[in-house]
Protein backbone atom coordinates (compact mmCIF):
# COMPACT_ATOMS: atom_id res chain seq x y z
CA UNK A 1 0.00 0.00 0.00
CA UNK A 2 2.75 2.24 0.90
CA UNK A 3 4.63 1.81 -2.59
CA UNK A 4 1.60 1.55 -4.55
CA UNK A 5 0.48 5.02 -4.73
CA UNK A 6 0.18 8.13 -2.59
CA UNK A 7 -1.54 7.69 0.85
CA UNK A 8 -1.64 10.13 3.72
CA UNK A 9 -2.61 6.71 6.79
CA UNK A 10 -2.48 3.48 6.67
CA UNK A 11 -4.60 1.22 8.72
CA UNK A 12 -4.39 -1.99 10.38
CA UNK A 13 -7.39 -3.91 11.72
CA UNK A 14 -5.55 -6.51 14.07
CA UNK A 15 -8.25 -7.31 16.70
CA UNK A 16 -11.44 -9.80 16.52
CA UNK A 17 -13.30 -11.40 19.08
CA UNK A 18 -11.27 -14.61 18.68
CA UNK A 19 -7.69 -12.57 18.81
CA UNK A 20 -8.79 -10.78 21.94
CA UNK A 21 -9.35 -14.53 23.91
CA UNK A 22 -5.78 -15.45 22.39
CA UNK A 23 -4.34 -12.15 23.63
CA UNK A 24 -5.83 -13.35 27.06
CA UNK A 25 -3.61 -16.47 26.58
CA UNK A 26 -0.68 -14.89 25.62
CA UNK A 27 -0.83 -12.89 28.45
CA UNK A 28 -1.17 -15.03 30.95
CA UNK A 29 2.15 -16.70 29.98
CA UNK A 30 3.89 -13.32 29.86
CA UNK A 31 2.46 -10.41 30.94
CA UNK A 32 4.76 -8.21 28.94
CA UNK A 33 2.55 -9.70 25.58
CA UNK A 34 -0.89 -9.29 24.71
CA UNK A 35 -0.67 -7.52 21.77
CA UNK A 36 -0.16 -8.49 17.70
CA UNK A 37 3.32 -9.56 17.14
CA UNK A 38 3.00 -9.85 14.09
CA UNK A 39 2.74 -6.01 13.35
CA UNK A 40 6.42 -5.42 14.72
CA UNK A 41 7.28 -8.11 11.61
CA UNK A 42 5.07 -6.25 9.54
CA UNK A 43 6.53 -2.77 10.58
CA UNK A 44 10.00 -3.63 10.07
CA UNK A 45 10.13 -3.95 6.70
CA UNK A 46 7.96 -0.69 6.01
CA UNK A 47 8.44 1.95 8.73
CA UNK A 48 11.30 3.76 7.35
CA UNK A 49 9.26 4.31 3.89
CA UNK A 50 6.37 5.51 5.68
CA UNK A 51 8.35 8.05 7.52
CA UNK A 52 9.81 9.06 4.65
CA UNK A 53 6.70 9.76 2.70
CA UNK A 54 4.41 11.06 5.03
CA UNK A 55 2.55 7.78 5.64
CA UNK A 56 0.91 7.79 9.22
CA UNK A 57 -0.11 4.50 10.58
CA UNK A 58 -3.17 3.70 12.61
CA UNK A 59 -3.41 0.28 14.11
CA UNK A 60 -5.53 -1.57 17.15
CA UNK A 61 -2.81 -4.11 17.30
CA UNK A 62 -1.74 -2.96 20.90
CA UNK A 63 -4.86 -5.74 21.59
CA UNK A 64 -4.61 -5.81 25.28
CA UNK A 65 -1.45 -4.33 25.97
CA UNK A 66 -1.00 -0.50 23.88
CA UNK A 67 1.70 0.45 25.96
CA UNK A 68 3.41 -2.25 25.30
CA UNK A 69 4.04 -2.31 21.81
CA UNK A 70 4.13 1.15 21.65
CA UNK A 71 7.39 0.64 23.82
CA UNK A 72 8.39 -1.67 21.65
CA UNK A 73 8.15 0.12 18.06
CA UNK A 74 10.12 2.87 19.59
CA UNK A 75 12.78 0.31 20.15
CA UNK A 76 12.55 -0.96 16.62
CA UNK A 77 12.82 2.40 15.70
CA UNK A 78 15.79 2.52 17.57
CA UNK A 79 17.01 -0.56 15.87
CA UNK A 80 16.34 0.87 12.70
CA UNK A 81 18.15 4.14 12.95
CA UNK A 82 14.53 6.00 11.92
CA UNK A 83 13.13 8.82 14.49
CA UNK A 84 9.61 8.01 15.32
CA UNK A 85 6.81 9.59 17.54
CA UNK A 86 4.66 7.16 18.64
CA UNK A 87 1.55 7.70 20.27
CA UNK A 88 -1.11 5.27 22.16
CA UNK A 89 -4.41 5.02 22.81
CA UNK A 90 -5.79 2.97 26.36
CA UNK A 91 -8.69 2.83 28.90
CA UNK A 92 -10.34 -0.26 27.00
CA UNK A 93 -9.40 -2.49 29.79
CA UNK A 94 -11.74 -3.04 32.75
CA UNK A 95 -11.65 -4.64 35.81
CA UNK A 96 -13.48 -7.71 35.94
CA UNK A 97 -12.01 -10.72 38.12
CA UNK A 98 -14.30 -12.99 36.27
CA UNK A 99 -13.12 -12.25 33.03
CA UNK A 100 -10.04 -13.74 31.07
CA UNK A 101 -11.06 -10.15 29.10
CA UNK A 102 -13.59 -7.54 29.05
CA UNK A 103 -12.79 -4.44 26.71
CA UNK A 104 -14.90 -1.88 26.15
CA UNK A 105 -15.19 -0.25 22.64
CA UNK A 106 -13.98 2.80 22.55
CA UNK A 107 -14.34 5.39 19.13
CA UNK A 108 -12.27 7.70 17.47
CA UNK A 109 -11.23 10.96 19.71
CA UNK A 110 -8.45 9.41 21.54
CA UNK A 111 -6.75 8.48 17.95
CA UNK A 112 -7.03 11.79 16.61
CA UNK A 113 -5.69 13.34 19.79
CA UNK A 114 -2.52 11.57 19.00
CA UNK A 115 -3.00 12.49 15.57
CA UNK A 116 -3.10 16.26 16.44
CA UNK A 117 0.32 16.21 18.61
CA UNK A 118 1.96 14.93 15.94
CA UNK A 119 2.40 11.23 15.87
CA UNK A 120 3.45 9.14 13.02
CA UNK A 121 2.20 5.55 14.60
CA UNK A 122 -0.88 5.27 16.72
CA UNK A 123 -1.71 2.41 18.78
CA UNK A 124 -4.31 1.42 20.24
CA UNK A 125 -5.86 -1.42 22.11
CA UNK A 126 -9.67 -2.31 21.44
CA UNK A 127 -11.52 0.44 19.71
CA UNK A 128 -14.55 -0.24 17.06
CA UNK A 129 -12.92 -1.39 13.96
CA UNK A 130 -14.15 1.96 12.06
CA UNK A 131 -12.52 4.61 14.15
CA UNK A 132 -8.86 3.51 13.19
CA UNK A 133 -10.43 5.34 9.93
CA UNK A 134 -13.16 7.61 11.70
CA UNK A 135 -10.35 9.07 14.39
CA UNK A 136 -7.38 10.44 11.25
CA UNK A 137 -10.40 11.99 9.73
CA UNK A 138 -11.39 13.68 12.85
CA UNK A 139 -7.47 15.07 12.56
CA UNK A 140 -8.01 15.98 9.58
CA UNK A 141 -11.11 18.37 9.20
CA UNK A 142 -11.41 19.30 13.09
CA UNK A 143 -14.89 17.37 13.28
CA UNK A 144 -16.49 17.75 16.46
CA UNK A 145 -18.66 15.68 18.85
CA UNK A 146 -22.48 17.06 17.26
CA UNK A 147 -20.62 16.39 13.64
CA UNK A 148 -22.77 13.56 13.15
CA UNK A 149 -23.31 13.05 9.44
CA UNK A 150 -19.92 13.54 8.86
CA UNK A 151 -18.36 11.02 11.69
CA UNK A 152 -21.11 8.46 10.56
CA UNK A 153 -20.01 8.66 6.86
CA UNK A 154 -16.29 7.93 7.94
CA UNK A 155 -17.63 5.27 10.20
CA UNK A 156 -18.91 3.20 6.92
CA UNK A 157 -15.59 4.11 4.65
CA UNK A 158 -14.18 2.77 8.38
CA UNK A 159 -16.85 -0.18 7.95
CA UNK A 160 -15.47 -0.94 4.76
CA UNK A 161 -12.16 -0.95 5.07
CA UNK A 162 -11.95 -3.10 8.02
CA UNK A 163 -11.59 -6.11 6.42
CA UNK A 164 -9.02 -4.96 3.85
CA UNK A 165 -9.73 -6.71 0.30
CA UNK A 166 -13.35 -8.29 0.89
CA UNK A 167 -14.08 -4.90 -0.34
CA UNK A 168 -12.29 -5.42 -3.03
CA UNK A 169 -13.12 -8.79 -4.18
CA UNK A 170 -12.19 -10.80 -1.85
CA UNK A 171 -14.74 -13.62 -0.69
CA UNK A 172 -17.29 -12.13 -3.28
CA UNK A 173 -20.52 -13.75 -4.25
CA UNK A 174 -19.69 -13.57 -7.96
CA UNK A 175 -16.05 -13.84 -8.35
CA UNK A 176 -16.00 -15.46 -11.46
CA UNK A 177 -16.98 -11.95 -12.62
CA UNK A 178 -14.22 -9.84 -11.55
CA UNK A 179 -11.66 -9.06 -14.40
CA UNK A 180 -8.71 -11.11 -12.31
CA UNK A 181 -11.21 -14.39 -11.14
CA UNK A 182 -10.09 -12.46 -7.72
CA UNK A 183 -6.59 -14.22 -7.81
CA UNK A 184 -4.88 -11.17 -6.10
CA UNK A 185 -7.55 -8.37 -5.23
CA UNK A 186 -6.11 -4.87 -4.24
CA UNK A 187 -6.37 -3.64 -0.74
CA UNK A 188 -8.73 -0.72 0.05
CA UNK A 189 -8.61 2.77 -0.41
CA UNK A 190 -11.20 5.32 1.49
CA UNK A 191 -10.74 9.08 0.16
CA UNK A 192 -12.97 10.63 2.77
CA UNK A 193 -13.91 13.94 2.32
CA UNK A 194 -15.06 17.01 4.94
CA UNK A 195 -18.58 16.27 4.86
CA UNK A 196 -17.98 12.68 5.69
CA UNK A 197 -18.57 11.36 2.03
CA UNK A 198 -16.04 9.57 0.52
CA UNK A 199 -14.90 7.11 -2.80
CA UNK A 200 -13.59 3.50 -1.91
CA UNK A 201 -11.20 2.54 -4.56
CA UNK A 202 -7.64 0.94 -5.12
CA UNK A 203 -4.36 1.40 -6.23
CA UNK A 204 -3.98 1.01 -10.28
CA UNK A 205 -3.10 -1.99 -11.08
CA UNK A 206 -4.01 -4.02 -8.63
CA UNK A 207 -6.50 -6.96 -8.77
CA UNK A 208 -10.08 -7.68 -8.23
CA UNK A 209 -12.80 -4.38 -8.22
CA UNK A 210 -14.46 -1.96 -7.04
CA UNK A 211 -17.72 -2.10 -7.34
CA UNK A 212 -21.03 -0.96 -6.56
CA UNK A 213 -21.83 -4.62 -5.34
CA UNK A 214 -18.49 -5.54 -3.88
CA UNK A 215 -18.80 -2.45 -1.49
CA UNK A 216 -22.37 -3.54 -0.90
CA UNK A 217 -20.99 -6.94 -0.08
CA UNK A 218 -18.84 -5.62 2.93
CA UNK A 219 -21.46 -2.83 4.14
CA UNK A 220 -23.50 -5.78 4.46
CA UNK A 221 -20.74 -8.20 6.80
CA UNK A 222 -21.46 -8.34 10.48
CA UNK A 223 -24.35 -5.86 10.95
CA UNK A 224 -27.17 -5.51 12.70
CA UNK A 225 -30.22 -3.24 11.76
CA UNK A 226 -30.15 0.09 10.22
CA UNK A 227 -29.03 1.99 13.21
CA UNK A 228 -25.49 0.68 13.44
CA UNK A 229 -24.20 1.49 17.17
CA UNK A 230 -21.03 3.60 17.85
CA UNK A 231 -18.87 5.48 20.53
CA UNK A 232 -19.55 8.37 18.48
CA UNK A 233 -22.19 8.20 16.47
CA UNK A 234 -24.94 6.04 15.18
CA UNK A 235 -24.84 5.41 11.77
CA UNK A 236 -27.49 5.19 9.51
CA UNK A 237 -27.26 2.12 7.37
CA UNK A 238 -30.65 2.88 5.57
CA UNK A 239 -29.29 6.45 4.02
CA UNK A 240 -26.24 5.05 2.62
CA UNK A 241 -26.00 5.46 -1.72
CA UNK A 242 -23.49 3.71 -3.49
CA UNK A 243 -23.06 5.07 -7.09
CA UNK A 244 -20.38 4.48 -9.41
CA UNK A 245 -17.96 6.96 -9.79
CA UNK A 246 -15.69 5.68 -12.53
CA UNK A 247 -13.17 2.77 -13.21
CA UNK A 248 -12.95 0.98 -9.30
CA UNK A 249 -14.50 4.05 -7.38
CA UNK A 250 -17.64 4.14 -5.64
CA UNK A 251 -19.03 6.94 -4.40
CA UNK A 252 -20.37 6.43 -0.85
CA UNK A 253 -22.98 9.88 0.11
CA UNK A 254 -25.84 10.57 1.99
CA UNK A 255 -25.00 8.88 5.05
CA UNK A 256 -26.86 10.57 8.59
CA UNK A 257 -25.77 10.07 11.48
CA UNK A 258 -27.70 9.76 15.23
CA UNK A 259 -26.15 10.50 18.72
CA UNK A 260 -24.41 7.73 20.14
CA UNK A 261 -26.00 5.78 23.54
CA UNK A 262 -24.90 6.52 26.73
CA UNK A 263 -23.09 2.99 27.13
CA UNK A 264 -20.13 1.54 25.35
CA UNK A 265 -20.27 -2.15 24.28
CA UNK A 266 -17.96 -4.77 26.27
CA UNK A 267 -16.37 -7.65 24.91
CA UNK A 268 -15.85 -10.52 27.61
CA UNK A 269 -13.61 -13.94 26.96
CA UNK A 270 -13.86 -16.22 29.34
CA UNK A 271 -12.14 -19.93 29.41
CA UNK A 272 -15.07 -21.91 28.93
CA UNK A 273 -13.11 -25.52 29.54
CA UNK A 274 -11.46 -28.24 27.78
CA UNK A 275 -12.51 -29.84 24.44
CA UNK A 276 -11.66 -32.44 21.91
CA UNK A 277 -12.87 -34.08 18.35
CA UNK A 278 -12.18 -37.18 16.26
CA UNK A 279 -13.63 -37.93 12.71
CA UNK A 280 -15.31 -41.11 11.50
CA UNK A 281 -15.01 -42.06 8.38
CA UNK A 282 -18.70 -44.21 7.89
CA UNK A 283 -18.37 -45.40 4.25
CA UNK A 284 -20.91 -47.18 1.74
CA UNK A 285 -24.44 -48.99 3.30
CA UNK A 286 -26.64 -48.62 6.59
CA UNK A 287 -25.01 -45.16 7.32
CA UNK A 288 -27.13 -44.28 9.65
CA UNK A 289 -26.35 -47.68 11.81
CA UNK A 290 -23.08 -46.95 11.76
CA UNK A 291 -23.37 -43.81 13.46
CA UNK A 292 -25.40 -45.08 15.80
CA UNK A 293 -23.11 -47.82 16.66
CA UNK A 294 -20.65 -45.48 17.41
CA UNK A 295 -22.88 -42.87 19.34
CA UNK A 296 -23.55 -45.70 21.48
CA UNK A 297 -20.05 -46.80 22.12
CA UNK A 298 -18.88 -43.38 22.80
CA UNK A 299 -21.32 -43.08 25.41
CA UNK A 300 -20.38 -45.99 26.93
CA UNK A 301 -16.77 -45.73 27.08
CA UNK A 302 -16.93 -41.54 28.55
CA UNK A 303 -20.26 -41.05 29.71
CA UNK A 304 -22.97 -38.73 27.73
CA UNK A 305 -22.41 -35.40 29.35
CA UNK A 306 -20.54 -32.99 26.82
CA UNK A 307 -21.01 -35.31 23.95
CA UNK A 308 -21.66 -34.23 20.85
CA UNK A 309 -21.83 -35.99 17.74
CA UNK A 310 -22.56 -34.55 13.66
CA UNK A 311 -23.41 -36.83 10.71
CA UNK A 312 -22.35 -35.39 7.42
CA UNK A 313 -23.76 -37.16 4.67
CA UNK A 314 -21.02 -36.70 2.09
CA UNK A 315 -21.60 -40.03 0.87
CA UNK A 316 -22.99 -40.47 -2.53
CA UNK A 317 -24.81 -43.81 -3.75
CA UNK A 318 -23.16 -46.47 -6.08
CA UNK A 319 -19.50 -44.36 -5.58
CA UNK A 320 -16.71 -45.96 -7.85
CA UNK A 321 -13.92 -44.49 -4.65
CA UNK A 322 -14.19 -44.69 -0.93
CA UNK A 323 -14.10 -41.18 -0.23
CA UNK A 324 -17.32 -40.00 -2.46
CA UNK A 325 -19.08 -43.13 -0.86
CA UNK A 326 -18.14 -41.86 2.66
CA UNK A 327 -19.90 -39.96 5.41
CA UNK A 328 -18.33 -38.41 8.46
CA UNK A 329 -19.60 -38.34 11.84
CA UNK A 330 -17.60 -35.83 13.57
CA UNK A 331 -17.51 -36.66 17.85
CA UNK A 332 -16.94 -33.36 19.88
CA UNK A 333 -16.24 -33.64 23.46
CA UNK A 334 -16.35 -30.50 26.03
CA UNK A 335 -15.78 -30.34 29.82
CA UNK A 336 -14.25 -28.85 32.30
CA UNK A 337 -12.41 -31.34 33.26
CA UNK A 338 -8.60 -31.56 31.04
CA UNK A 339 -7.94 -35.05 31.67
CA UNK A 340 -11.69 -36.33 30.61
CA UNK A 341 -11.36 -34.32 27.27
CA UNK A 342 -7.93 -35.57 26.76
CA UNK A 343 -6.44 -38.65 26.23
CA UNK A 344 -9.67 -40.64 28.15
CA UNK A 345 -11.94 -39.50 25.46
CA UNK A 346 -9.96 -39.30 22.04
CA UNK A 347 -8.57 -43.25 23.25
CA UNK A 348 -11.93 -44.36 23.85
CA UNK A 349 -12.80 -43.28 19.67
CA UNK A 350 -9.40 -44.67 18.50
CA UNK A 351 -10.29 -48.10 20.57
CA UNK A 352 -13.25 -48.86 18.73
CA UNK A 353 -10.84 -49.31 15.29
CA UNK A 354 -11.41 -53.17 15.52
CA UNK A 355 -14.70 -53.36 17.37
CA UNK A 356 -17.28 -51.38 16.02
CA UNK A 357 -19.07 -51.25 12.58
CA UNK A 358 -17.14 -52.63 9.05
CA UNK A 359 -14.76 -50.47 7.34
CA UNK A 360 -14.35 -48.45 10.55
CA UNK A 361 -11.31 -45.94 10.06
CA UNK A 362 -10.93 -42.04 11.55
CA UNK A 363 -9.54 -39.10 10.20
CA UNK A 364 -7.65 -37.83 13.02
CA UNK A 365 -4.79 -39.13 15.43
CA UNK A 366 -5.47 -39.42 19.17
CA UNK A 367 -4.79 -36.13 20.77
CA UNK A 368 -4.59 -33.92 24.31
CA UNK A 369 -7.54 -31.62 24.61
CA UNK A 370 -7.41 -27.87 24.13
CA UNK A 371 -8.76 -25.20 25.85
CA UNK A 372 -11.48 -22.73 24.79
CA UNK A 373 -13.01 -19.82 25.28
CA UNK A 374 -16.48 -17.90 25.60
CA UNK A 375 -17.47 -14.86 23.96
CA UNK A 376 -20.11 -12.75 25.53
CA UNK A 377 -21.04 -8.96 25.36
CA UNK A 378 -22.44 -6.52 27.54
CA UNK A 379 -22.59 -2.62 28.11
CA UNK A 380 -21.13 0.03 30.43
CA UNK A 381 -21.79 3.84 30.86
CA UNK A 382 -19.39 5.59 28.77
CA UNK A 383 -18.52 8.06 31.47
CA UNK A 384 -17.37 5.01 33.20
CA UNK A 385 -14.55 4.36 31.27
CA UNK A 386 -11.34 6.64 31.50
CA UNK A 387 -10.37 6.69 27.46
CA UNK A 388 -7.05 8.52 27.57
CA UNK A 389 -4.73 9.42 24.65
CA UNK A 390 -1.28 9.35 25.72
CA UNK A 391 0.99 11.66 23.40
CA UNK A 392 4.23 11.62 21.88
CA UNK A 393 5.70 13.46 24.68
CA UNK A 394 4.19 10.96 27.37
CA UNK A 395 1.51 13.39 27.90
CA UNK A 396 -1.59 12.11 29.01
CA UNK A 397 -4.50 13.37 27.75
CA UNK A 398 -8.58 12.35 29.15
CA UNK A 399 -10.59 12.00 26.20
CA UNK A 400 -14.41 13.21 27.95
CA UNK A 401 -17.00 10.74 26.68
CA UNK A 402 -20.23 12.47 24.63
CA UNK A 403 -22.43 14.82 26.01
CA UNK A 404 -24.94 14.52 23.74
CA UNK A 405 -25.92 10.82 23.68
CA UNK A 406 -29.64 8.57 23.33
CA UNK A 407 -30.91 5.81 24.91
CA UNK A 408 -29.72 2.87 22.32
CA UNK A 409 -32.87 1.41 20.31
CA UNK A 410 -34.22 -2.26 20.89
CA UNK A 411 -32.59 -4.48 19.10
CA UNK A 412 -35.55 -5.72 17.11
CA UNK A 413 -37.62 -2.22 17.29
CA UNK A 414 -37.24 -2.32 13.24
CA UNK A 415 -37.47 -5.69 12.24
CA UNK A 416 -39.60 -6.76 8.94
CA UNK A 417 -41.25 -10.09 8.53
CA UNK A 418 -41.38 -9.43 4.73
CA UNK A 419 -44.42 -9.96 2.66
CA UNK A 420 -44.61 -12.75 0.77
CA UNK A 421 -48.07 -11.50 -1.04
CA UNK A 422 -46.04 -8.48 -1.63
CA UNK A 423 -43.33 -10.50 -4.28
CA UNK A 424 -46.78 -12.07 -5.74
CA UNK A 425 -47.79 -8.70 -6.79
CA UNK A 426 -44.78 -7.64 -8.10
CA UNK A 427 -44.37 -10.92 -10.18
CA UNK A 428 -47.75 -10.88 -11.19
CA UNK A 429 -48.38 -14.56 -10.48
CA UNK A 430 -46.27 -14.62 -13.63
CA UNK A 431 -44.11 -17.43 -14.82
CA UNK A 432 -40.93 -19.20 -12.75
CA UNK A 433 -37.93 -20.93 -13.55
CA UNK A 434 -36.45 -23.46 -10.90
CA UNK A 435 -32.93 -22.28 -10.19
CA UNK A 436 -30.64 -21.82 -7.59
CA UNK A 437 -31.61 -18.56 -5.23
CA UNK A 438 -27.53 -17.13 -5.96
CA UNK A 439 -28.26 -16.52 -9.78
CA UNK A 440 -30.26 -13.88 -8.57
CA UNK A 441 -28.54 -12.84 -5.27
CA UNK A 442 -25.21 -12.15 -3.94
CA UNK A 443 -24.84 -12.82 0.23
CA UNK A 444 -22.03 -11.96 3.00
CA UNK A 445 -22.73 -13.62 6.22
CA UNK A 446 -20.50 -13.57 9.51
CA UNK A 447 -20.29 -13.91 13.04
CA UNK A 448 -20.85 -11.52 16.04
CA UNK A 449 -20.46 -13.15 19.37
CA UNK A 450 -22.60 -16.30 19.42
CA UNK A 451 -25.21 -14.90 16.90
CA UNK A 452 -24.74 -14.86 13.09
CA UNK A 453 -25.55 -12.62 10.31
CA UNK A 454 -26.87 -12.85 6.73
CA UNK A 455 -26.83 -10.02 4.72
CA UNK A 456 -28.58 -10.41 0.91
CA UNK A 457 -28.64 -8.33 -1.78
CA UNK A 458 -30.11 -8.42 -5.30
CA UNK A 459 -28.67 -7.34 -8.63
CA UNK A 460 -31.45 -5.12 -9.76
CA UNK A 461 -34.64 -3.39 -9.12
CA UNK A 462 -36.53 -5.89 -10.39
CA UNK A 463 -34.69 -8.63 -8.74
CA UNK A 464 -35.01 -6.54 -5.49
CA UNK A 465 -38.99 -5.86 -5.72
CA UNK A 466 -39.09 -9.69 -5.67
CA UNK A 467 -36.50 -10.44 -3.11
CA UNK A 468 -37.54 -8.45 0.07
CA UNK A 469 -41.36 -9.97 -0.32
CA UNK A 470 -39.70 -13.28 -1.14
CA UNK A 471 -37.47 -13.93 1.42
CA UNK A 472 -39.31 -13.91 5.02
CA UNK A 473 -37.94 -15.36 7.94
CA UNK A 474 -40.45 -18.18 7.36
CA UNK A 475 -39.04 -18.86 3.63
CA UNK A 476 -35.40 -18.39 5.16
CA UNK A 477 -36.47 -21.16 7.82
CA UNK A 478 -37.87 -23.64 4.93
CA UNK A 479 -34.42 -22.73 3.15
CA UNK A 480 -31.72 -23.06 6.06
CA UNK A 481 -33.84 -25.55 8.88
CA UNK A 482 -31.08 -24.25 11.47
CA UNK A 483 -32.33 -21.08 11.95
CA UNK A 484 -36.14 -22.18 12.29
CA UNK A 485 -35.91 -22.72 16.24
CA UNK A 486 -33.60 -19.76 16.72
CA UNK A 487 -35.36 -15.99 17.20
CA UNK A 488 -34.29 -14.64 13.43
CA UNK A 489 -34.48 -10.91 12.51
CA UNK A 490 -35.22 -9.23 9.22
CA UNK A 491 -34.52 -5.56 8.43
CA UNK A 492 -34.75 -4.12 4.98
CA UNK A 493 -31.82 -1.63 3.38
CA UNK A 494 -34.23 -0.46 0.03
CA UNK A 495 -30.75 1.92 -0.78
CA UNK A 496 -28.18 -1.57 -0.86
CA UNK A 497 -31.42 -3.55 -3.03
CA UNK A 498 -30.52 -6.11 0.53
CA UNK A 499 -32.11 -7.14 3.23
CA UNK A 500 -29.94 -8.43 6.47
CA UNK A 501 -31.14 -11.51 9.25
CA UNK A 502 -29.60 -11.85 12.41
CA UNK A 503 -29.76 -14.90 13.89
CA UNK A 504 -29.73 -15.45 17.29
CA UNK A 505 -27.72 -18.16 19.21
CA UNK A 506 -26.59 -19.75 15.57
CA UNK A 507 -23.15 -19.83 17.11
CA UNK A 508 -23.82 -20.83 20.62
CA UNK A 509 -21.31 -19.44 22.65
CA UNK A 510 -19.27 -18.01 20.39
CA UNK A 511 -16.44 -18.62 17.61
CA UNK A 512 -13.94 -20.23 19.74
CA UNK A 513 -16.69 -22.42 21.59
CA UNK A 514 -18.37 -22.87 18.54
CA UNK A 515 -18.41 -27.02 16.61
CA UNK A 516 -20.85 -25.86 14.26
CA UNK A 517 -18.69 -27.13 10.65
CA UNK A 518 -18.95 -23.50 9.83
CA UNK A 519 -17.92 -22.19 13.09
CA UNK A 520 -18.11 -18.59 11.80
CA UNK A 521 -20.93 -18.70 9.74
CA UNK A 522 -18.76 -17.37 7.00
CA UNK A 523 -20.20 -19.70 4.23
CA UNK A 524 -23.92 -19.22 5.52
CA UNK A 525 -24.95 -16.86 2.87
CA UNK A 526 -23.60 -19.45 0.18
CA UNK A 527 -25.76 -21.96 1.55
CA UNK A 528 -28.58 -20.24 1.10
CA UNK A 529 -27.56 -19.12 -2.43
CA UNK A 530 -27.26 -22.52 -3.43
CA UNK A 531 -31.01 -23.94 -2.43
CA UNK A 532 -33.19 -24.17 -5.82
CA UNK A 533 -36.38 -22.60 -5.49
CA UNK A 534 -38.53 -20.59 -8.05
CA UNK A 535 -37.09 -17.64 -9.41
CA UNK A 536 -39.06 -15.30 -11.58
CA UNK A 537 -38.83 -15.61 -14.77
CA UNK A 538 -38.67 -12.11 -16.00
CA UNK A 539 -36.17 -11.08 -14.08
CA UNK A 540 -32.56 -11.05 -15.19
CA UNK A 541 -29.96 -13.29 -13.38
CA UNK A 542 -27.07 -10.50 -14.36
CA UNK A 543 -26.21 -7.45 -12.67
CA UNK A 544 -27.21 -3.94 -13.07
CA UNK A 545 -25.31 -1.01 -14.60
CA UNK A 546 -24.54 0.24 -11.55
CA UNK A 547 -22.86 -3.14 -10.26
CA UNK A 548 -20.83 -3.87 -13.38
CA UNK A 549 -18.79 -0.75 -13.28
CA UNK A 550 -15.36 -1.72 -13.03
CA UNK A 551 -11.71 -1.20 -14.36
CA UNK A 552 -11.46 -1.37 -18.48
Amino acid sequence: MIDGGDLDVLTGDYLAELTMLILGRDRMRDPDLGYAKTFLRQLETCLGTALDRGVRIVTNAGGLNPAGLAAAVEALAGRLGVPVRVGYVEGDALQRPDALTANAYLGAFGIAACLDAGADVVVTGRVTDASLVVGPAIARYGWGRDAFDELAGATVAGHLLECGAQVTGGNFSFFTELPDGARRPGFPIAEVHPDGSAVLTKHLGTGGAVTVETVTAQLLYEVGGPAYLGPDVVTRLDSVTLSPDGPDRVRISGVRGTPPPATLKVGVNNLGGFRNSMTFVLCGLDIEAKAALVRGQMVEAVGKEGLEFTLARTDHPDAVDTEAASALLHVHLRDTDRTRAGRAFSAAAVELALASYPGCTLTTLPGDATPYGVFTADTVPQDEVSHVAVLPGGERVPIAPPSHTVPAPPPDGEASPGDAAAADAVTGHGPTRRGALGELVGARSGDKGGDANLGVWARSDDGYAWLRGWLTVERLAELLPETASLVVRRYELPNLRAVNFVIEGLLGAGVAASTRFDPQAKALGELLRSRLVDLPAGVPAGPSAAGRETAA
